[in-house]
């Protein structure tokens, strides 16, 4: 259980951030192939990124070099997911990495090797040189990897942002903590969150706010700092539905037609018009037409959201898919 400790301070600085974390993508990404659990959320991107490594002649490099200091476990080096990359970018991100104070990497790879066990060459990477290599192989796992994948991850993102948007203004800072995902539980003014079994820890803001970073590949539980002196993060998981067969959207499909129908359920969690051109495989003006359709029938909302125009689904709209996905759940008779 990982426990962060909130002043009124810390709730006035608390934000969400506007895109996702390139290294924690790459962190989190080499988490999901370390395990079967929660693959079907993945499923597409896992077949075709081993697929992509393997032509690049990458996987032997990702198994001996990056999975062993990114462990899917109770802990890996905080000096691999910089705060840099967060606010700035990969570029940044990398150089953060090399910039690292070769006392803080040894530290921190003694204490990957004491908790989970290291091999013997990651006490190298105190110098800059196998750094360097590092850099490398990260900067090339991210093209195959991260980087065809970026406008599906950055859509997730800003869906997961309009739904925490709503919160704040329905119930302030408090609201969108609470209403985080079944991973965490507030009560002020302290937010209970789900975390590696083996881990108990509390996380004591001191006014300095957190930063919500949500994680396309993360699922289940949130990953946080471990030196609690570091800039207060919290990497939060999202939802991910299993995707339902082609067919089963038909009695949608048949009311809306097939690209309305898409279009709907690219709404769910609020989208841009480019976004639900990108989900449908439309144009920009397609995917307008589409939702000034659903719009003129009662099933989104849409409000200017900076240079965007976001849609959201109305109760009406959400109500048409909770039966859709009702009717998907029920059993049939095969008529035999």
């Amino acid at each position: 259980m990982l426990r962060v400790h909130f002043s009124d301070a810390d709730l006035a600085r608390t934000r969400f951030s506007t895109a996702s974390d390139p290294l924690w993508d790459i962190a989190t990404s080499l988490h999901r192939l370390q395990t079967r659990q929660g693959r079907w959320a993945h499923a597409e991107w896992y077949r075709t990124t081993r697929r992509r490594l393997q032509e690049k002649g990458l996987e032997r490099a990702v198994r001996s070099m990056l999975i062993p200091v990114y462990r899917r476990a109770a802990y890996f080096p905080d000096f691999l997911t910089p705060y840099q990359a967060t606010t700035e970018g990969l570029d940044a991100g990398l150089e953060a990495i090399l910039a690292t104070p070769a006392r803080r990497v040894r530290a921190e790879i003694a204490r990957l090797h004491r908790i989970v066990g290291a091999p013997a060459w990651t006490a190298r990477l105190a110098e800059r040189t196998a750094r360097e290599e590092l850099v490398r192989l990260l900067r090339a796992y991210h093209d195959v990897a991260i980087a065809p994948y970026e406008h599906q991850v950055g859509a997730r993102i800003e869906a997961e942002r309009a739904v925490r948007a709503r919160e704040l203004m329905d119930g302030g800072v408090e609201g969108m903590l609470a209403g985080l995902g079944p991973w965490v539980r507030w009560e002020r003014p302290v937010l209970y969150a789900q975390y590696n079994p083996t881990v108990d820890r509390d996380l004591y803001l001191d006014g300095r706010g957190v930063l919500f970073v949500p994680a396309y590949f993360l699922l289940q539980r949130p990953i946080s700092f471990a030196d609690p002196g570091l800039p207060p993060v919290l990497v939060c998981p999202l939802d991910h539905e299993p995707q339902a067969p082609p067919l089963s959207r038909a009695p949608l499909t048949a009311l809306l037609g097939r690209a309305r129908a898409a279009a709907l359920y690219a709404v769910a969690h609020g989208a841009t018009t480019g976004e639900i051109a990108r989900a449908i495989g439309v144009s920009a003006s397609s995917a307008s037409r589409h939702a000034t359709a659903l719009r003129d029938a009662g099933l989104i909302t849409s409000g200017r959201h900076g240079a965007s125009v976001l849609h959201t689904l109305t109760p009406m709209g959400a109500a048409l898919l909770r039966a859709q996905k009702s009717e998907r759940s029920t059993p049939h008779s095969d008529g035999l």
